[in-house]
């Protein structure tokens, strides 16, 4: 699992100062890609309040 800020920090190298939208636009592009179903996603999950966990299923 990756927090918000983890991800912040490793994706554009700069501190996380709060406002998950840029996150979840980039997480919502993401599951349109690699999701057979983006609404009930398998492999990019949603961890409520803490981030966000990349699963390799079946």
């Amino acid at each position: 699992m990756k927090t918000k800020e983890q991800i912040y920090d490793k994706v554009w190298s700069e501190e996380y100062i709060g406002g998950d939208n840029t996150i979840m636009v980039h997480i919502r592009r993401l599951r349109k890609k690699i999701e057979d179903n983006p609404s009930n996603p398998k492999y990019t999950l949603t961890i409520k309040g803490l981030g966000y966990k990349l699963t390799i299923g079946d």
